[in-house]
């Protein structure tokens, strides 16, 4: 058996490699942890995305009847801003308690503790339970690496529960509302700006369309935890010139749902809204996720967390959504934590560091949840 990566070391391996999405290019750091991860006994696959990217599915079998624990995180990373580093994005610098790079935080450190992790548990025999690692390419992008994986017909296998490593700094989430993003179009009829009357507006129609939008609010039920379902107008794009009659303009629209309301529903009651002088195009659909805070293992993960954050979580959800809004519906919709050591005020900001000491703990924490689960 090989030799125990230190996970301080790793992260800033994974730091080194530019996954930067786009273009993404995340193959060579998953054959790079494909290839830690086969050496501690995990069966490898990856699924390719697109050229030089891909996400990794790697497995080791437990000896009962037990579902096998999903750890999921992410290769890619977002771009590293206008604005100049004062540290080498790409050299995992360490300064006191802090480590420094794009994806320290944003979720390299996380997904460095959960391979850790899952070597410890591999070097066990007796585990009654398996272990599954789903590290995706593209989740930056709308998660569009965990989306392609639920559309190649089961090769996600099964899953009892699933922890995503996004950042938290390390207090355990147990949910975040969905997402959908709606591009709406209004068309019209170009002209000389002079004569505007010879044209049709299409500024002035999406205009209108704003301005309904604005008052709009869902008739939902406020979440108890997550609160109400939001909707915000994101871009506006429209005209080729000032002097033209605009015949085009677009806006996009973010809204967020709540668990038990219908995105479907909500796409329609926008569609009503606006009217039929604005096209609707739905260009992510993705439902919200959450676990009761009374399931069992999720107050297992408290009971572990609680030393390491210094109090007794309670029930929290996320601000932005996850792989799990496709990772947890492919497998049956198991209780699902998003737990990880990375700030989330620092994700995709320049400068972007995650705590030294949050990522040692975490990986003591990853280890015992996987312990537990394996019944080891």
């Amino acid at each position: 058996m090989p030799k125990e990566q230190d996970v301080l070391s790793l992260t800033r391996e994974l730091i080194a490699f530019n996954t930067i999405n786009p273009p993404g290019r995340e193959l060579p750091c998953a054959e790079y942890l494909g290839r830690i991860l086969e050496d501690a006994g995990f069966r490898i696959e990856y699924h390719s995305l697109a050229e030089e990217r891909a996400s990794l599915i790697a497995t080791i079998e437990g000896h009962g009847d037990g579902l096998p624990l999903c750890f999921t995180g992410h290769t890619d990373t977002v771009p590293l801003g206008a604005v100049p580093w004062t540290r080498d994005p790409f050299g995992g610098q360490i300064e006191g308690d802090k480590l420094y790079g794009r994806g320290s935080t944003d979720m390299k450190g996380g997904l460095a503790a959960m391979i850790v992790a899952a070597t410890r548990l591999a070097r066990i025999a007796n585990r009654k339970a398996g272990l599954t690692l789903v590290i995706t390419a593209s989740e930056e992008n709308a998660c569009r690496g965990s989306l392609h994986l639920t559309t190649l017909g089961g090769v996600l296998g099964n899953a009892g529960a699933v922890v995503v490593g996004e950042p938290t700094s390390n207090y355990p989430l147990i949910g975040h509302k969905g997402t959908l993003w709606i591009e709406a179009r209004a068309t019209g009829v170009t002209a000389h700006g002079s004569m505007p009357d010879q044209g049709v507006n299409a500024i002035y129609r999406i205009a209108r369309a704003v301005g309904k939008l604005e008052k709009f609010r869902f008739d939902t039920a406020p979440h108890p935890v997550l609160g109400s379902p939001t909707l915000n107008v994101g871009t506006i794009v429209g005209g080729m010139n000032v002097n033209s009659v605009p015949d085009r303009a677009t806006i996009g629209i973010d809204v967020r749902t709540v668990p038990g309301q219908s995105n479907r529903e909500a796409f329609e009651q926008i569609r009503t809204l606006v009217g039929d002088e604005v096209e609707l195009d739905c260009t992510v659909d993705v439902d919200g996720v959450w676990t009761d805070c009374e399931n069992e293992w999720v107050q297992e993960v408290f009971d572990i967390m609680e030393p390491h954050i210094g109090q007794r979580p309670v029930a929290r959800g996320a601000t932005y959504f996850t792989d799990a809004a496709f990772l947890a519906p492919a497998y049956g919709n198991p209780p699902t934590i998003i737990l990880g050591p990375g700030e989330l005020e620092m994700a995709h900001k320049t400068d972007e560091y995650c705590h030294v000491s949050k990522i040692e703990a975490i990986t003591e924490a990853y280890t015992q949840i996987a312990r537990r689960w394996c019944g080891v």
